[in-house]
């Protein structure tokens, strides 16, 4: 043995004697069947849209009972994974992506799973989305209007949003296009201070004009009836009415300018309450393929609506910002105002503004 061997046997000799002992960590595998253990919570909120708490407590129990199966022929999707599914493919629009996060799947099951967990949660729109039931509930809702702004007496702020869906197909076709030269379905919404959504028609095609669709909605005869206190506010495409005030085109006066000003900030609402509905479910703002014929796609729009509330009241935001489109801006077309509801502005600038 050279000079070389000794002095290397000696020092792994001494190196052994003093090895401190390293404890490796052991590994934490994830399981990959079980959405809930493998993600981490904002893996997870970004992917279905709400938190592992609210999906668990809230929407679980929701619409359990609606998705069990009565017998036991077949293997069966659990309740649990036919929500996260369902959740996945609103955040998504993309039954690829949906079949691929959740392996072992097919489409045409995913297809069907959807439309299954929709109409189980757009069962409980009534429960969800209306005006406050109470003269106590209405008061608050108008106090808390007043308070963005200062302008009285409000209820909620109408607004449509187009809601982009493929070809329909067919002899009527071309009525489901808007001015933007795109398919889609025009969505009324009546949004609440903290943008919740207090009333919903989703029935009309995009070339219908929003003042046509309240025309034609029950909230019209809710507040020409005073079933509701308080008034709407809409932009210049609606007809004013003395329940439903629209911005003025002409200012003549610093009375006229304060009224505008907190006309404008105060109705930014329902946009936000668009953005923020859209932004915790993609699926709204890409081109919806379902089947329209088959109400499909309607059924959607009502279940997202129901969880974009329960989302709110349970103060369960996402975490982060999707790149949403922003809301193409109407032309204005300015509707033949009421006689009334002219005079009835004017009185009403005078006395608050």
């Amino acid at each position: 043995m050279n000079l070389f061997d000794d002095f290397f046997e000696e020092y792994q000799d001494n190196d052994n004697d003093n090895a401190i002992p390293v404890r490796v960590p052991k590994r934490y595998i994830r399981d990959g069947q079980d959405p809930f253990e493998y993600y981490y919570e904002e893996q997870f909120q970004m992917r279905f849209r709400f938190s592992k708490l609210v999906v668990r407590n809230t929407l679980l129990p929701l619409i359990r009972h609606s998705l069990e199966k009565i017998n036991n022929r077949g293997l069966s999707v659990p309740p649990v994974l036919q929500l996260l599914l369902t959740l996945r493919f609103y955040a998504t629009g993309n039954f690829q992506m949906v079949d691929g996060d959740l392996r072992g799947i097919s489409q045409a099951t995913t297809s069907l799973t959807i439309k299954r967990v929709s109409i189980a949660i757009a069962e409980h729109l009534q429960e969800f989305i209306h005006f406050p039931n109470t003269p106590n509930g209405q008061r608050a809702n108008i106090m808390a209007f007043h308070n963005i702004r200062g302008f009285p007496s409000v209820a909620g702020c109408v607004d449509g949003t187009h809601i982009p869906i493929k070809n329909p197909g067919g002899n009527n076709d071309e009525v489901f296009r808007n001015r933007k030269g795109q398919f889609s379905l025009n969505v009324q919404v009546i949004a609440g201070p903290k943008l919740e959504i207090l009333n919903i028609v989703v029935r009309h095609p995009g070339s219908t004009h929003d003042s046509v669709i309240f025309n034609r909605s029950s909230a019209r005869i809710e507040f020409e009836q005073r079933q509701v206190l308080g008034l709407l506010l809409g932009d210049s495409a609606y007809a004013c009415r003395p329940y439903l005030l629209t911005p003025l085109l002409n200012i003549e006066n610093n009375q006229e300018r304060r009224y505008n000003q907190s006309h404008k900030t105060t109705r930014n609402v329902v946009e936000r309450c668009f953005g923020k509905w859209k932004r915790r479910f993609p699926c709204l703002s890409r081109t919806l393929r379902n089947k329209l014929e088959t109400s499909q796609i309607i059924i959607i729009i009502c279940a997202t609506a129901v969880l974009h509330n329960i989302g709110i009241f349970l103060n369960d935001d996402i975490p982060f910002d999707e790149d949403i489109p922003p809301e193409p801006q109407e032309d204005i077309v300015v509707r033949q105002n009421h006689f009334l509801g002219l005079e009835f502005r004017r009185y009403f600038i005078r006395q608050h503004f």
